[in-house]
């Protein structure tokens, strides 16, 4: 008996962090995994070659997901190795903290190029192209809710992303396509430290009942359940995903 063909998944900025524990988890899960990266070409390399000596199979795609050329280009390529995409996972995201009276214009355009244009380019290219019951997942994040102070500009693109999510369930309707968004709470990544202080990063993580920051595996494993057969009534909703925070 032949085995069954594999789903395919785009996951942006995924060379990296909860990114690249997405894709390994996704690739365990029997999907073909397109890596996508911005810069990280040497990691998003050795994560592909993880994943391919492991049985899996993986592409890389250079893409700037704020560039809607970028972004088309990198579907296609994903059509050209594996035939379509199923899932899209919308993770690629910057933070610049800062409070507003000392925030510059060039925080302000980064965040919105990246975090907020970035998703619409890939919400809309996945909503043109994904197949008949795919999945359609993006990262917020638990800021949206929690507000503190310095957030103000990386917490306003997620509460669009998060409306944006709701919005397009709504538009794909009738193509048994899921559109979903997780929320994490503080991750032990790269990119949590940034702009943090010492303080509030060792404290930070005892907000949660559960005593300790998330890590990329609790963030997959919630994209893999969504990404399932067995997510597949979740649909226009954000899951607050921060250890009981809020």
């Amino acid at each position: 008996m032949s085995s069954p063909q594999r789903k395919v998944a785009i996951i942006t900025g995924s060379a990296r962090g909860i990114g690249a524990a997405i894709a390994e988890r996704l690739s365990r899960d029997r999907f073909s995994v397109v890596i996508n990266y911005a810069a990280s070409a040497t990691e998003a390399d050795v994560l592909a070659d993880k994943i391919e000596m492991a049985g899996g199979r993986a592409i890389v795609a250079q893409a700037d997901v704020s560039q809607p050329s970028d972004v088309e280009r990198m579907f296609e390529m994903a059509d050209v190795a594996f035939g379509g995409v199923d899932v899209l996972v919308n993770n690629a995201g910057i933070m610049q903290l800062s409070p507003i009276a000392e925030a510059t214009d060039a925080q302000f355009d980064a965040q919105i190029a990246v975090n907020l244009k970035g998703a619409f380019n890939t919400l809309r290219e996945a909503a043109r192209r994904i197949r008949q019951g795919g999945r359609i997942i993006s990262l917020s994040s638990s800021q949206v809710d929690l507000l503190h102070p310095s957030y103000a500009i990386y917490a306003a693109t997620k509460a669009g992303v998060e409306t944006m999510t709701r919005v397009l369930a709504k538009e794909l309707r009738g193509r048994k396509i899921t559109v979903n968004a997780i929320a994490p709470g503080p991750i032990a990544t790269a990119l949590f430290p940034e702009g943090n202080s010492r303080e509030a990063i060792d404290h930070r993580p005892s907000l949660a009942p559960l005593d300790r920051p998330g890590q990329p595996v609790d963030i997959a494993a919630i994209v893999a359940f969504l990404a399932g057969q067995d997510g597949a009534w979740i649909n226009g909703e954000v899951i607050r995903a921060n250890g009981g925070i809020i």
